[in-house]
């Protein structure tokens, strides 16, 4: 069996092993033994992870501003505000920790909003969102306006 039969192997049958022996192999520079498939498709499924970490936090952003500024429950003002600003938090954060995905917060932008908007309107057919997004689109507006109060 060869090493890549190995590591293929420990890949499918140990995660976490496999993980630590490619970081072992890593820094002590045995490029020649490195699982090079899986590693390339880890590393393009952790750029992924965070496209996909930031279109469901700008999701339940505009899910939670659209419901705290069109829905008339404020027994549920207080819960809603709360997760708008959790969200609005791990977005900052996510965004500094990958300012590369600031272009891609607008390339999704009206797309997640279409898909939020449905997901609203079904849980509250009584009330009336707009069908594109009324507010500024732009990332610090999103990421600080109360909209609400405007």
């Amino acid at each position: 069996m060869t090493q890549t039969q190995i590591a293929v192997s420990l890949y499918e049958q140990d995660y976490l092993l496999w993980i630590e022996d490619i970081v072992n192999k890593l820094r002590n520079r045995d490029i020649e033994e490195l699982d090079f498939e899986n590693l390339i498709e880890e590393i393009e499924s952790l750029g992924r992870s965070q496209k996909h970490e930031l279109e469901n936090r700008l999701g339940e952003l505009f899910e939670h501003i659209l419901k705290r500024t069109y829905v008339n429950m404020p027994e549920c003002y207080r819960g809603w505000v709360e997760s708008i600003d959790k969200q609005r938090v791990s977005i900052k954060r996510l965004l500094k920790q990958a300012p590369s995905l600031k272009p891609y917060f607008s390339q999704v932008f009206d797309e997640v909003y279409e898909d939020t908007l449905k997901i609203v309107r079904r849980s509250y057919p009584q009330c009336e969102f707009p069908h594109t997004w009324p507010f500024s689109c732009d990332i610090d507006a999103m990421l600080n306006v109360d909209f609400w109060e405007e």
